[in-house]
């Protein structure tokens, strides 16, 4: 049997996949199972995956027609029997990706934007339910390819090498912070449609290390992010000081993960590093509320502090829903929304967990 799993969406969807291709090598453990991904990062945290065979990576966004066709006559040309494409991925571009490889049983979601070409794209669809962890709902889709669930438990996997272990180990030594309590921070979110509005504002994160610095001194801040997040990280540099906040300069996210594996707390809105960080059991994990947020992309198998956000006030899916869209509401709307947690309502989680 030749199965393929395709994450197109973002790099913490590709984790929300982990537990179904766990599954699917327990149910086949003679199949084939390959990964389809968009993003190297979604490549960088399934290398090492026991379960899978290989690991497809194309950003079908950046290249041209005629590079992505090639690319994906060739994945065609595996003859793949099951493609399932996992939670979330409500964009229609991502069903068309499947009936271009393929494959002759294509499973997928339901989205709120389904119409009448997903019968063309797809053949077999369940319901996504907005109750339910992409996890969860993942794993619903185990009885459309003729599979149940077998594991006793489920959580994100992230396989990492001995040497990315040693690496996060010197990383901090050199810097003297091993005997430090340390609380990662992740200042950055999404870069597609209109996902960076959701940031907490930077002045924000100035005025919460201004107010740790004060309380708790003994804390080291960790700054995790990439080339997205440069221009935040230098403003946070150049008015913080080094012996409280050191940028944590890794060169993948699996540098990144193991890293996290020495912070005691986790801060961030709900992004990638945030499900990193549960799949790397950091102990406390504190999440500032988004209009994104919801059920499904909770850190899942893993306790973590919401700090409510008052303009949300549980309207969510008001703002978004899997319906390929952004966020609804103006940048200044949502630039407003974010601003409206305040400094005093993260520091007091904070002060409560430290």
């Amino acid at each position: 049997m030749n199965l393929l799993v395709i994450s197109l969406a973002g790099i913490g969807d590709t984790l929300f996949a982990t537990p179904l291709i766990h599954e699917l090598r327990a149910n086949f453990p003679a199949a084939n199972i390959d990964a389809l991904v968009l993003w190297p990062g979604s490549k960088n945290l399934l290398e090492g995956n026991p379960h899978l065979n290989s690991v497809h990576q194309k950003n079908l966004i950046r290249a041209g027609k005629v590079e992505s066709l090639r690319f994906l006559w060739q994945l065609r040309k595996k003859e793949y029997d099951i493609s399932i494409n996992s939670h979330p991925q409500s964009r229609v571009h991502y069903r068309a990706v499947a009936r271009l490889i393929n494959a002759r049983v294509r499973v997928s979601h339901e989205y709120d934007n389904a119409g009448g070409w997903d019968r063309l794209l797809v053949n077999r669809t369940l319901k996504q339910d907005y109750g339910k962890h992409a996890v969860e709902n993942n794993l619903a889709l185990l009885e459309a390819v003729g599979a149940r669930r077998l594991l006793p438990q489920h959580e994100y996997e992230v396989f990492l090498s001995p040497a990315e272990l040693k690496w996060a180990e010197d990383f901090i030594a050199r810097h003297k912070w091993s005997n430090r309590k340390l609380l990662g921070i992740h200042v950055g979110s999404g870069g597609t449609k209109n996902l960076p509005l959701r940031r907490w504002p930077i002045d924000h994160y100035l005025g919460l290390f201004k107010e740790l610095r004060r309380s708790h001194p003994e804390l080291g801040v960790l700054l995790f992010g990439g080339p997205e997040e440069q221009k935040d990280h230098q403003v946070i540099e150049a008015q913080t000081s080094r012996e409280q906040v050191l940028i944590a300069q890794t060169s993948n996210l699996r540098q990144a993960a193991a890293l996290l594996k020495y912070c005691d707390l986790f801060l961030s809105v709900d992004t990638a590093l945030m499900h990193l960080a549960t799949a790397m059991k950091v102990p406390k994990l504190v999440v500032i509320e988004t209009p994104t947020w919801n059920k499904p992309i909770e850190p899942y198998s893993h306790p973590f502090t919401l700090i409510p956000n008052p303009a949300v006030a549980g309207r969510n899916l008001e703002y978004y829903r899997y319906d390929g869209a952004g966020i609804r509401g103006s940048p200044a709307e949502l630039l407003r929304c974010m601003s409206s947690v305040t400094v005093q309502s993260v520091c007091a989680v904070l002060h409560h967990l430290l």
